[in-house]
């Protein structure tokens, strides 16, 4: 993240600096209901949307999301 609007808000409207803006606005994961599997999943479709080969998206994915302050176990 390297510019204010890729940081997600917290309730009262500050950066995050912990997460995203895809993932995080005004104090509240915007798929809180979703999995670790899901989540990978998720980023994997983006990614692929985005000109990544499916391959190579679900690598980093599989190997960057489950390390994240979320999803640590």
């Amino acid at each position: 993240m390297t510019k204010d609007a890729d940081f997600g808000t917290n309730a009262d409207g500050t950066r995050n600096a912990e997460y995203c803006s895809f993932c995080y606005r005004e104090g509240k994961f915007t798929d809180g209901g979703i999995t670790l599997e899901g989540k990978i999943e998720k980023n994997v479709q983006i990614a692929m949307k985005m000109g990544w080969p499916e391959d190579k998206a679900r690598e980093m994915a599989e190997n960057i999301i489950p390390k994240l302050k979320r999803w640590r176990r």
